[in-house]
């Protein structure tokens, strides 16, 4: 896979060469190329922002820079661009950041990301780009930074741990937290190591038993207990038909029952757009 992130702060980036993602540049599994926007600018001040249009707060990213950086580098991607890549634009606006796209663009080849500052980038030159290429805006979080590379460190990282011989065992990142699967992907359940007992504390007995359908059912079983606590969100999104009668067990002891009236999947992100059911809260009022 390729990579090139175009920014105002390279030096923002040198965690690219550290870590899981440090080695797979150093191995050769991720081409990862930082650009200086300020190498597209023609005044002595490097100018790359200017005052909005209609007042306001802040500067805005001027768009003559942004559009030579990235002509350049399309231009230097495969026969010049015509196989272009996807465009990654980091926005507190943008749709939220998942594992399930993180697994959706690790299949690509070649990742584009335009971390901004200030106000952000003049909206023309999105919608030059978006008119040729697979454009996305991203959003990490529901907070707002002083720029995009922090967001690029997350995604990056994020993506290319997926990426086929970076992980040592390749099936490390299977169980991972919003791995997609039966329900809307289960936070991961607690985990142990030796020593078997620390400052008084031992070992769930279950994870010495041995016995590895018990052992992947007590997983199972915290998996829903901890994604109950911090993300009900992602319990109440659930199919009730998608679950053995284990989970559905499990779901009714924390509290959660299948309610009638099911909502329309919008056939976004992977859904299927069908009618399904949902769980709720026991004796939570469904609305119509």
């Amino acid at each position: 896979m390729r990579i090139d992130v175009v920014t105002i702060f390279p030096e923002y980036l040198e965690p690219l060469n550290v870590s899981l993602v440090g080695k797979a540049r150093a191995r050769g599994q991720l081409d990862v190329r930082v650009h200086d926007l300020r190498e597209w600018t023609h005044d002595r001040h490097h100018t790359v922002d200017d005052t909005p249009y209609g007042g306001g707060p802040g500067m805005v990213m001027k768009p003559e820079p942004w559009g030579e950086a990235l002509d350049s580098v399309l231009e230097s991607g495969p026969r010049g661009g015509e196989d272009g890549p996807v465009l990654i634009v980091p926005t507190p606006s943008g749709r939220p950041f998942s594992q399930r796209l993180a697994v959706e663009l690790a299949a690509k080849p070649w990742l584009v990301f335009t971390p901004a500052r200030y106000e952000g980038i003049d909206r023309r030159v999105i919608e030059e780009y978006g008119g040729r290429l697979d454009v996305r805006e991203v959003s990490i979080g529901d907070y707002v930074l002083a720029g995009g590379e922090a967001p690029v460190l997350v995604m990056v990282e994020a993506i290319a741990r997926l990426l086929p011989g970076v992980l040592g065992n390749a099936e490390s990142h299977r169980d991972d937290s919003f791995a997609p699967g039966t329900m809307a992907g289960l936070l991961e359940g607690p985990v142990y190591t030796k020593p078997p007992e620390w400052r008084g504390r031992g070992i769930p007995e279950v994870l010495l038993s041995g016995h590895h359908g018990r052992i992947a059912r007590w997983r199972r079983d915290q998996a829903l207990a901890r994604t109950s606590a911090n993300r009900p969100d992602l319990i109440e999104s659930c199919d009730p038909e998608a679950l053995d009668k284990h989970d559905r067990a499990t779901l009714a002891a924390l509290g959660w029952e299948p309610v009638d009236g099911g909502a329309r999947t919008s056939g976004h992100d992977g859904q299927d757009g069908r009618t399904r059911g949902r769980f709720g809260r026991t004796g939570e009022a469904v609305e119509e």
